[in-house]
């Protein structure tokens, strides 16, 4: 009875399988046959379990960049993010984002509530069904929005948070992808090349946490001469950061979305980009004052995994290693914009993705190779700069400008809509920034000595407000991914 079960549940399917266990798939509209790979969906499905492990990670890695009082409440955005957009995925957005029939800019709702989302051919590989490739592309909406609201730390409500992601996932991160990765994008269909997600990740990412350190304005005491800024537990930066890095492997190398050669090259030049950037972030801090940084060695590690993502499926070994260099460079000096137009970016998430990504998108235009594309026997593209296709650089550049600014005007105005309504205001209260949004917000803390402290009195004025010593040295942790240049917030040090 199993038997007869399963195969009336096969037939209904239209699927078989053949003798290498491939699945088979006849499409009943044309009898067009399908093979899907059983070692590519293993690959894929461990490459989304890969992407995941990396959104608690950023959840560890801002966390320790932050002062102790506001450390949980990251954290728990982490998680928070993970829930609003599965469910906003389920609902819309792979719809929106990878249905067929939409438009240049985004799609329509074919695919409403996953509707016939299951055993047909991805548009991403035909050698995975649909339901492979939406999983996959989930953990990449779900990470994104988790790196813009970083910028919210420590000045941020929670509740309109889960709003927010909703919305901005609709509205920015849909578009965005769909125009990037859709085979019906503009973007796409004029030559765009981003193999991972530098524009619908990290460019966007990055301009929203801009825009939205902008609408928040400055924390109370940004920009005191008195206060000194360090990352309260280093160790935290230095777990995310194993996190992002062990993750990212899924995350460029599962892009190719098949267990090829492609996918192996993307996943060495992910490891050599991340190695040099962080070797470039910290020597770039060492010349300031002769110290070897744990976090600068991190943040340049991001931002060398941030620039390479673009690229990893188009360019070859040795080129990784300057994106590796241009992003410990220019990451790490853009980290000074902040001083330079007065504003409060906590986490430089704007100098780390945004710019990061722009690098690696442009660098993407200078050193794409089409033999390299074609390791995985399939991809045909005319290549960069490197291959005498010089109008790739203006493609890419279209792709990052448009990307940017979209970003960064959607989400000013969802923010401003959210202003305008009372409940969804997104600035904390004054007294909530002063007691710290873990208590404020949360009622929990990520240690119990911070409860302590706020029970005996003593509570966030040993956290660097009134210059007092405090538990742990009392130093103020404005984030810094470079710390070091933020000896004394307000004196301008040069990078």
């Amino acid at each position: 009875m199993t038997t007869v079960l399963h195969t009336l549940a096969a037939r209904a399917l239209n699927i078989t399988y053949d003798a290498s266990g491939d699945i088979n798939w006849v499409d009943p509209s044309d009898g067009t046959l399908f093979v899907y790979n059983m070692g590519d969906i293993a690959w894929t499905l461990a490459s989304m379990a890969l992407v995941w492990i990396m959104i608690p990670g950023v959840g560890f890695f801002y966390s320790g960049l932050l002062r102790r009082k506001n450390a949980l409440s990251m954290i728990y955005l982490s998680m928070m993010t993970v829930a609003v957009v599965s469910f906003q995925w389920f609902f819309w957005g792979f719809s929106l984002a990878f249905s067929e029939t939409g438009s240049r800019f985004i799609g329509d709702l074919k695919y409403f509530a996953l509707s016939g989302v299951l055993e047909h051919p991805s548009i991403g590989s035909t050698r995975i069904p649909s339901i492979v490739f939406c999983i996959y592309q989930l953990m990449f909406a779900a990470i994104t929005p988790i790196l813009a609201i970083g910028a919210v730390a420590e000045r941020g409500r929670l509740w309109p948070l889960i709003f927010f992601v909703f919305a901005w996932s609709t509205l920015v991160y849909d578009p965005i992808a769909c125009w990037t990765w859709n085979s019906n994008g503009w973007s796409f269909v004029l030559g765009g090349l981003d193999f991972a997600g530098g524009s619908p990740v990290h460019i966007s990412s990055g301009s929203a946490a801009l825009a939205i350190s902008v609408y928040l304005g400055k924390r109370t005491g940004w920009g005191s001469a008195r206060l000194a800024y360090k990352p309260h537990n280093t160790s935290y930066v230095i777990l995310g950061t194993v996190f992002l890095w062990f993750g990212w492997f899924g995350f460029n190398g599962g892009s190719a979305l098949s267990a090829n050669l492609r996918a192996a090259n993307a996943c060495i030049i992910t490891n050599l980009a991340a190695s040099v950037g962080g070797l470039v972030w910290m020597f770039w801090d060492w010349r300031l004052e002769r110290k070897w940084s744990a976090v600068g060695f991190c943040s340049g590690a991001v931002a060398g995994l941030v620039a390479i993502t673009p690229a990893s499926g188009f360019v070859g070994v040795p080129a990784s290693v300057l994106f590796g260099f241009m992003a410990g460079t220019c990451c790490n000096f853009a980290t000074q914009l902040k001083f330079v137009f007065g504003y409060d970016d906590t986490l430089d998430i704007f100098a780390s993705h945004a710019i990061g990504g722009v690098v690696g998108n442009l660098l993407t235009g200078l050193f794409a190779q089409s033999k390299v594309a074609f390791y995985d026997g399939v991809t045909v593209i005319p290549g960069g700069w490197l291959d005498h296709h010089y109008i790739q650089l203006a493609y890419q550049l279209a792709d990052s400008v448009a990307s940017m600014s979209y970003s960064f005007v959607m989400t000013t105005i969802i923010l401003w809509i959210m202003h305008f309504i009372p409940t969804l205001r997104l600035r904390a209260s004054p007294e909530a920034e002063l007691l710290g949004i873990d208590d404020a917000e949360m009622g929990e803390w990520a240690y119990d000595y911070v409860g302590l402290e706020q029970e005996i009195g003593v509570g966030s004025l040993t956290d660097g407000e009134d210059g007092g010593p405090g538990v742990g040295g009392g130093r103020e942790g404005d984030h810094t991914h470079v710390h070091h240049h933020e000896k004394t917030v307000g004196e301008g040090d040069s990078a």
